[in-house]
């Protein structure tokens, strides 16, 4: 018998019919009750020259049933019972949830379909589950999430990449066929981060429908966004399993990643608010409520070239500029004097710290900083004790050549002696010394990814999972960022146990702009490490006045990356300029709901943060103006009835040089009301190209 499952979140509903096989009929804005006739006005008509039946898009589609499309399940047993066809047997549906048991007892499979809209935020989670329940083994080819569109969704953005330029962004029509991702890489990704977009046409930062979707996973994934011939359309994200990787033996089960989905109807502003609330109160943990502190990591500033007296010099005026916590990078362990030697012997060198790290932590300490170490404990290089010791501990297959990435090889986790080495090497570190951060670095690929000789990239997503876990039960207090050469690591799922991303190894504050505006899509900003570089940014060579880094970094969770000894005066006091600027509003920033504005001039990125009582706005010239005059910056997320006093936060002083007069209100606190500001709006400065200004409006 058809019934309806009628789930209801703060703003939305998602309404299934169940019969054969659930289907959704509604996500998206709230339906206050669902009428009796929905039934028949649902019910759709069958086309001539196809098949005789209706074929419901479910929320698991079947090649067998007829979905020609992408089937959400695809394997077989010994080449049979690879068409399955379900029926569902039960439904246990909660508050918020519900769950969906179905049962084919030819292919002998059983599938449970959960599906979660979370009362506060809006977003949806999704994942199904297949336990073998025949005799014999089932070698299992794909499990994917789906989940369907209205056929208004009409335009997709997706997001590419690579190393020092994460999170960029592409649109294109979606009206017939469709798009697909691979990843194969091991990991995340740089190239093909795990998340897109589908709205109507021309939805943009504030304006528009989207539904936004977000595979938390951290290894190998599919992700494909079709529209049918009939029309219907679907987003489907799943692991992306190698071949006879994922085979189960009579009553084991395989789980998928969670796919986390989101609508909005007041454009790209209302998913990534939704999607950061969530991450903030259902994904990342903090050991201890407090201000996230400003990070000084030495990598920039000294590379392999460690000297403890050097350091603490380092560290007495990291502190002197603000910084909060000091972390050593790369060089401090035994013969890693290079990028081609050492990784895996994770004990201090004590040739380059002859009284151990204690004298330096004491010292960091007691300027007031926390401490914290760099580690990446899933490599190994050939030139390392660890290897010629146990050169079967490498990730890899018998018999072929694997070309090095960076001169490095992965270790095998799925190895229990291995593993064990890795965590206790770590418990070790964590134990001896005052350590209350990581910076847990993964810089290469996965090639050859083989255990005893089988595919192993979802063993190996598993176990590193694992080994955070455990290590995370051990020394609760301590943080841990997840580096992967940048951004190549960030994902929900990795982010249960992280507390920070590293987003790119790329520090020029151009790019930062638009990686982090990318990045922000689907993470709050206090996970987010954005970090002050040098004047000459060592990956472009590009260079930046310290205004356009201080406020690109000052969004994020925020850092510096260089040698403070070696800066003049003036720039060490501009860096405490900007760090001081930040911790002042670090309150809004990661708390706040995040924005961003729709520009006139598309060489600006315009984006802010808002609580119920201020806001931050920041204005970023990326490139020359498109006019001689700016347009004026319109708030349209501001309290009509309400007053704000409107103050210049920071202005490049370079570009007073543009203006023969410039608008008085920069000198001044405004007040204005809030109509005001959201229909005429505030006359902005003409600023330079790779220039940024920041506005405070304090409601009164």
């Amino acid at each position: 018998m058809t019934k309806f499952v009628h789930l209801q979140s703060k703003n939305h509903s998602l309404i299934i019919k169940t019969d054969r096989v659930p289907e959704i009929l509604h996500w998206g804005a709230k339906i206050a009750q669902i009428d009796e006739d929905l039934i028949l006005s649902t019910e759709r008509p069958i086309s001539q020259a196809r098949l005789d039946v209706d074929v419901p898009l479910s929320l698991c589609p079947e090649l067998g049933s007829g979905h020609f499309n992408a089937p959400g399940i695809e394997g077989h047993r010994q080449g049979y019972d690879w068409a399955p066809v379900f029926t569902c047997t039960s439904i246990d549906e909660q508050t918020n949830s519900v769950l969906f048991t179905l049962v084919d007892e030819v292919a002998k499979l059983e599938l449970k379909i959960e599906v979660m809209l979370n009362p506060d935020t809006d977003v949806l989670q999704k994942r199904t589950s297949v336990t073998n329940i025949g005799e014999g083994q089932y070698t299992l080819g794909k499990l994917s999430s789906t989940l369907p569109l209205p056929n208004h969704a009409n335009e997709l953005m997706t997001f590419h990449g690579r190393w020092c330029h994460e999170f960029q962004t592409q649109r294109q029509r979606f009206e017939h066929g469709g798009f697909m991702q691979e990843n194969r890489r091991g990991r995340t990704s740089h190239e093909n981060f795990p998340g897109l977009f589908v709205g109507t046409n021309g939805f943009s930062e504030q304006l528009g429908q989207v539904w936004g979707f977000h595979l938390g996973w951290s290894g190998n994934h599919q992700m494909r966004a079709d529209v049918r011939s009939d029309g219907r359309r679907f987003v489907q994200a799943g692991e992306l399993l190698l071949s006879g990787e994922m085979i189960l033996e009579e009553g084991e089960t395989y789980h998928s990643p969670w796919l986390y989905g989101c609508y909005s109807n007041t454009g790209l502003n209302g998913i990534s608010q939704r999607f950061q609330q969530f991450v903030r109160d259902n994904i990342v943990k903090f050991p201890v409520e407090k201000p996230r502190p400003v990070h000084l990591n030495t990598w920039e500033g000294i590379y392999f070239d460690h000297n403890p007296e050097y350091i603490m010099q380092m560290a007495t005026e990291a502190a002197e500029m603000g910084v909060e916590r000091f972390i050593i990078d790369d060089g401090w362990f035994i013969g890693r004097d290079g990028e081609r030697a050492a990784l895996g012997d994770w004990y201090l060198d004590m040739k380059k710290y002859p009284n151990g790290l204690e004298p330096v932590i004491e010292h960091v300490n007691q300027k007031g900083m926390e401490f914290g170490l760099w580690i990446e404990p899933e490599m190994v290089s050939q030139d390392s004790n660890l290897w010629r010791t146990h050169p079967e501990w490498v990730l890899g297959l018998q018999g072929y050549h694997q070309p090095s990435g960076r001169w490095q090889y992965v270790l095998d986790l799925q190895n229990q002696d291995c593993f064990n080495y890795l965590f206790g090497r770590l418990n070790d570190l964590l134990s001896l010394y005052n350590i209350t951060y990581l910076k847990w670095d993964m810089n290469r690929e996965l090639v050859q990814p083989g255990h005893q000789g089988r595919p192993a990239v979802h063993g190996q997503t598993e176990a590193l999972y694992r080994l955070v876990d455990e290590l995370n039960r051990a020394h609760p207090e301590v943080e841990i960022e997840s580096c992967s050469s940048g951004g190549g690591r960030i994902d929900f799922e990795i982010l249960k146990r992280t507390q920070r991303f590293w987003a790119s190894d790329c520090n020029d504050a151009l790019e930062r702009q638009a990686i982090q505006k990318g990045m922000s899509y689907f993470f709050p900003p206090e996970v987010m490490g954005a970090h002050i570089g040098p004047y000459e940014c060592h990956s472009t060579n590009r260079r930046h006045n310290i205004n356009m880094r201080g406020v690109t970094a000052l969004s994020g969770h925020m850092g510096v990356e260089l040698d403070p000894v070696k800066e003049s005066q003036q720039e060490k006091q501009a860096f405490s300029r900007y760090i001081a600027l930040h911790k002042q509003y670090r309150h809004l920033l990661h708390s706040g709901r995040c924005f961003r504005i729709d520009p006139v001039d598309k060489n600006q990125n315009i984006y802010g943060v808002e609580s119920d009582d201020e806001m931050l706005i920041t204005v970023c010239q990326l490139a020359m103006p498109d006019h001689a005059l700016p347009s004026p910056l319109r708030i349209s997320c501001v309290d009509v009835s309400a007053k704000y006093q409107v103050k210049l936060v920071e202005m490049p002083q370079t570009s007073f040089q543009l203006m023969k007069q410039r608008p008085q209100w920069l000198d001044k606190t405004l007040t204005l009301s809030g109509d005001n500001l959201k229909e005429i709006g505030l006359t902005l400065p003409i600023l330079d190209p790779e220039s940024a200004l920041i506005v405070h409006l304090q409601k009164i």
